[in-house]
């Protein structure tokens, strides 16, 4: 049984099939929303922030949004290792009350994030030059800037309705707002679907804006006015960009991108849309490495984890849960590793189908 999957776009697997595998192809990695899915690309994270990036001299870009962005801002860091361990740990270990409130969990988000940033974090992630961190927010508009339950429900109903007659709707309730670390990647000066914000990153605003861009709505409160970007509510970036449906990649170079599967939501509400699909051209040269069905098979309960664990498992079962899905993630990294020492397994990078499942 083999524990990683892997899917190229067609310019991708060709360079990869002529010049292997190896860190200076890639001048980008991708994280996507997923909140504790995570877990499943924890030994990969490691690996690739400990052994596979760690030398490189080019700039690496990060682009992420939610827990991709947590997790991908680690790389930022002074000691990414240190910061992505720090993540997985108090992340893994979240405990609530019975019957938590929004203002309860918008705090132990507030400190989880304070614990993986550290003293110094903000100031290592807003001054790297080698990795530009990217994050992506939802600046919320009308309605869905409110925090009465009732108000937020009703326009987060009108945002998926306007979101399934036609996904440039959605526009109408959130702006997309790019915070960024260095220059601003040039793919993302692409991205036109939505009316984008394009903000840098300061020591001042990294933790609101990693705050921001996990803030679900309903369930943890909006981040208001972070210092330097147009004021108002900021909600989770995954709104607009839950699995990423834009142009990834500009000019020479690959795109890496980690991913609890193979195919492709592109925003939150399309979850519900099994008809939305991921432009093609978007992932031409993307790689995306995915744990295999067989592996999922083998963890506890069948699946990698989800929100939905904090509500059906009591706490010791969710954590025991999460702490075996950290230590198998291993195995993905592993494969990984074996693959770029060798080469042996390039055969088994198969095309990637953009079409959600």
């Amino acid at each position: 049984m083999t524990a990683l999957c892997l899917h190229a776009g067609p310019a991708a697997l060709l360079a990869i099939r002529r010049d292997g595998l190896h860190p200076a192809q890639f001048r980008t990695i991708v994280g996507a929303s997923g909140g504790p899915k995570w877990f499943v690309l924890y030994g990969l994270d490691r690996y690739l922030a400990g052994e596979f990036f760690a030398a490189r001299q080019e700039p690496l870009e990060t682009i992420g949004s939610s827990a991709g962005a947590w997790r991908l801002s680690c790389l930022g860091l002074k000691d990414p290792l240190a910061g992505i361990d720090r993540l997985a740990w108090h992340y893994s270990r979240e405990r609530y009350s019975a019957e938590p409130t929004v203002a309860e969990i918008t705090a132990s988000a507030r400190r989880l994030v304070g614990l993986v940033l550290g003293p110094d974090g903000a100031r290592e992630i807003a001054e790297n030059p080698q990795v530009r961190v990217h994050i992506v927010a939802d600046r919320a508009r009308h309605v869905v800037s409110a925090e009465q339950r009732l108000l937020l429900g009703a326009g987060l109903g009108l945002s998926a309705l306007g979101n399934a007659l036609h996904r440039r709707l959605l526009g109408g309730f959130f702006q997309r707002v790019v915070f960024h670390g260095g220059p601003l990647s040039a793919a993302v000066q692409q991205w036109q679907e939505f009316s984008t914000e394009h903000v840098p990153l300061r020591p001042d605003n990294v933790a609101a804006a990693l705050l921001a861009t996990g803030a679900i709505p309903l369930v943890i409160e909006g981040v208001r006015d972070i210092p330097g970007a147009p004021p108002g509510v900021y909600r989770d970036g995954g709104i607009t960009d839950y699995h990423f449906d834009v142009p990834l990649r500009v000019g020479e170079g690959l795109v890496l991108y980690p991913h609890f599967y193979s195919h492709f939501t592109p925003g939150w509400f399309d979850k519900a849309l099994p008809w939305r699909r991921a432009n093609p051209r978007h992932f031409d040269n993307v790689l995306v490495l995915s744990p295999s069905p067989e592996f999922v098979a083998t963890l506890p309960f069948g699946k990698i984890p989800d929100r939905r664990d904090f509500e059906t498992l009591d706490d010791t079962a969710r954590f025991n849960y999460w702490q075996t899905v950290l230590a198998e993630s291993a195995r993905l990294a592993d494969e990984f590793s074996q693959m770029v020492r060798t080469g042996q397994g390039l055969e088994r990078i198969q095309p990637l189908a953009t079409a959600p499942r």
